[in-house]
């Protein structure tokens, strides 16, 4: 299955994944910590912006990191070894066609994946066969229905809603966040537990403002644009209004927030 990312492959999309790969690194994986010697998949490791964290966050454990776009891979073994980290390698795979030998990870990870799948559900189904007796699979996930801000504008409400249609019809859920914990019990696992994790940013918070208001949450709609007007979801004007209604937000007297979802279930 060939899945078409919604944000598309460009520059301008690697550099914001790193941006909130690096803003987020505490908050989403202070506890993405594994047992010495764990053979751990990564599925869907895109441009390795997550892979960079988690790997050095647990050195004396074997990555493998799979993704579906060549060109991603590249970039992903490019920035792992700029940084010269050793536990990662990275294969081309499709999370629905794997080659591995069943039952073959200690644990497994899926991070910012489920939200472009038309079916998530058999994405977990499927992975859950490569995962060995007791090992675990860890989620993470946004949900754009988190999404707060001050001062309110309807102009930015809805450029938010028109990302959320735009994946919507291109078969994936950018509200995926709320439904992990029934994903994963109908997937077979077990023990499953999930967390909020909740981005809150003002201006007390500069480092947050620039790397998640600013170049993480407001990139990745002002990327969409394009597409969103050729859909005929909204208007260039409008749409412009709201990115910068979104940019104000970033404002002294701006709030915004936002709530990403950690997921772990167990293979028992």
């Amino acid at each position: 299955m060939n899945i078409d990312y919604v944000h598309g492959y460009h520059e301008r999309e690697s550099i914001r994944l790193e941006d909130q790969a690096n803003c987020l690194s505490e908050l989403l994986h202070h506890d993405s910590l594994f047992p010495k010697g764990s053979t751990i998949l990564e599925a869907g490791c895109g441009v390795g912006a997550q892979t960079k964290i988690i790997a050095q966050k647990n050195p004396d454990s074997k990555f493998t990191s799979i993704d579906i776009s060549e060109e991603s891979l590249r970039k992903a073994d490019a920035l792992i070894t700029s940084l010269n980290i050793t536990n990662v390698e990275f294969q081309i795979g499709n999370i629905f066609d794997l080659k591995f030998k069943e039952e073959l990870f200690d644990h497994i990870l899926v991070c910012f994946v489920l939200e472009h799948l038309p079916n998530p559900q058999d994405a977990l189904i499927n992975l859950k066969k490569f995962l060995k007796q007791g090992g675990t699979i860890t989620i993470i996930e946004g949900d754009h229905g988190s999404t707060f801000f001050y001062p309110y504008s309807q102009y930015a409400q809805a450029v938010i809603g028109a990302q959320v249609k735009l994946q919507s019809d291109n078969g994936g859920n950018a509200l995926i966040g709320r439904q992990l914990y029934p994903l994963l019990l109908r997937s077979g696992f077990k023990k499953c537990n999930v967390s909020p994790r909740m981005v809150y940013v003002d201006s007390s918070k500069p480092d947050f403002v620039e790397g998640f208001t600013k170049n993480t949450f407001t990139a990745m709609i002002e990327g969409v644009k394009e597409k969103a007007i050729k859909n005929s979801i909204m208007d260039a004007a409008s749409f412009d209004r709201g990115v910068q209604d979104l940019y104000r937000t970033a404002q002294r007297d701006g709030v915004f927030c936002y709530t990403f979802f950690k997921g772990i279930g167990y293979n028992i």
